[in-house]
């Protein structure tokens, strides 16, 4: 699996491109670490620390359900023009801004009464990202009924849900393919385009989040939020006449909505409950054209709950390749977090290719900001003892290592694709540093009903507080950890 002329050992790795982090807020003790993890190989006698059999689950508040009428508390992206691209953290950014005035507003769909908000809003995400040069209306039955969870159209969807749909190639595929509605979702599409990177908004100011918006384009959010609330009889929230909504109080988020942009001068006069200061986010819902102006309405910067969960930024969507391929140790993605107190552990997974494959990519999950990594693959894989060498720097590939930003997935795709012999056991392994989380691996597992298809048969994964002891997560804890890699068929790619 060598390339010719590839060093096994020493060096810092270049395999890999790492994750591209446009928005950079980079402290001097964050850049020490990630060099430090880029320099070194972290052997066992930088490691400390025991591993908790507890683990941190995704917290149930995250879920973003959303049917209209449901009682509060249920249950290569396009380019963009060379001033949005190059924007810095620092740049000033304009007191008004909209996607919409530049070509990337999407189709505005309609829910009815069905809880796919969360699934439309993804989907209008992504075509909004490929616009304007290219068109889609991607398929939100399919990232609603194709997404592995056991979940009704009616109850929902999560940001978990999302990237694992994603972050498989599971989808998104067309409308054409799948239309909306009908309760059915047919087998075997192939994603229309591929979304590599999906970052989480959670913790970001006001301020970061405009700069996100501004560099690559529109990002999902939630609110609490229903047709009750907007109901012109009703509503103590939302005024029809302007096409404005302020919710002064913390409430169950039930409503994902498409945040195209900001207005720091929109006035607090035009909302029914006035906010103390002026500015909305501009916002595009998914209850048809007859909301809002064509689905467009503003949300106050005050508003309680818009968000105070975060939200989920597309910021990698490129063609899909036909030969691609995953190989993973997950299929539903990042459920929980598992460690050793500390804020750096190891972890690996196990693959086997039935069919000679090029490796051109590896997908992870940071569970953290100012997440520092570093990937080895581990050809022959004979047991823990070579997953014990490679972290020690004594065998192995190097693959790469960088630093990440913000929470979520992200795919680090090899600057020359690797060759993978049909029927060789292998394992990749790969150190992460996470400040503060205390177990800053991504997990699978059975946490609730809907997680009940996860499986560990057939899965091998390892995690390890110092590279050098390392336990099998199916059989100690009931967990397989999170690690994709991305291979084409020999000759295709």
């Amino acid at each position: 699996m060598r390339r010719p002329g590839q060093a096994a050992v020493g060096g810092i790795p270049t395999v890999f491109l790492a994750a591209v982090l446009a928005v950079s807020f980079v402290s001097a003790e964050q850049q020490t670490i990630a060099d430090h993890v880029c320099s070194s190989s972290l052997g066992a006698e930088e490691q400390t620390g025991g591993l908790s059999e507890n683990l941190d689950f995704l917290k149930p508040d995250t879920l973003l359900y959303g049917r209209p009428g449901a009682d509060f508390g249920k249950g290569s992206t396009a380019a963009f023009a060379a001033d949005f691209s190059q924007a810095k953290a620092d740049s000033p950014l304009p007191k008004t801004f909209s996607w919409a005035d530049y070509g990337k507003k999407p189709t505005v769909r309609d829910q009815g009464s069905l809880g796919t908000c969360w699934a439309l809003t993804a989907a209008e995400a992504v075509e909004s990202a490929l616009l304007p040069q290219t068109h889609l209306v991607l398929s939100a039955d399919h990232i609603s009924l194709q997404n592995g969870f056991d979940i009704e159209q009616d109850e929902g969807g999560d940001y978990s849900m999302i990237m694992s749909y994603m972050a498989d190639f599971k989808g998104p595929v067309t409308e054409e393919e799948d239309p909306y509605g009908d309760g059915r979702s047919p087998q075997g599409l192939k994603a229309a385009v591929h979304v590599g990177e999906m970052r989480l908004l959670e913790g970001m100011s006001a301020d970061r989040i405009r700069h996100m918006i501004y560099r690559f384009g529109a990002v999902q959010t939630s609110l609490s939020m229903d047709r009750t609330r907007t109901d012109r009889s009703r509503s103590f929230y939302y005024n029809e006449e302007t096409c404005s909504y302020y919710d002064p109080v913390t409430e169950p988020l039930n409503h994902d909505v498409l945040v195209l942009g900001w207005d720091d001068t929109y006035s607090k006069n035009n909302f029914r409950k006035q906010p103390a200061h002026d500015g909305a986010w501009i916002c595009q819902n998914s209850w048809g054209a007859g909301f809002g102006r064509n689905g467009i309405f503003y949300v106050s910067y005050e508003d309680a709950n818009v968000f105070r969960k975060g939200g989920i930024a597309y910021t990698d969507v490129r063609a899909a390749g036909d030969a691609a391929r995953v190989l993973e140790t997950d299929s539903l993605g990042w459920q929980a977090r598992q460690g050793y107190g500390n804020d750096s552990a190891w972890f690996a997974g196990v693959f086997e290719t039935e069919s000679p494959q090029v490796l051109e990519a590896a997908g992870l999950y940071a569970v953290g900001p100012a997440t520092a990594w570093r990937m080895v693959l581990v050809e022959n894989f004979s047991g823990t003892d070579s997953l014990s060498e490679a972290a020690s720097g004594k065998s192995g590939i190097p693959l790469g290592c960088g630093w990440i930003e913000s929470p979520g997935f992200y795919t680090l795709r090899l600057s020359q694709p690797l060759s993978l012999p049909a029927g060789e056991r292998f394992a990749v392994i790969v150190f992460v540093d996470t400040p503060g989380t205390g177990r800053p691996v991504a997990v699978e597992t059975r946490k609730d009903r809907y997680t009940d298809t996860v499986s560990l048969d057939g899965r091998e994964s390892y995690i390890s507080e110092d590279g050098t002891s390392w336990e099998r997560t199916q059989t100690a804890y009931r967990t397989n950890v999170c690690l994709k890699l991305y291979t084409s068929d020999a000759g295709q790619s």
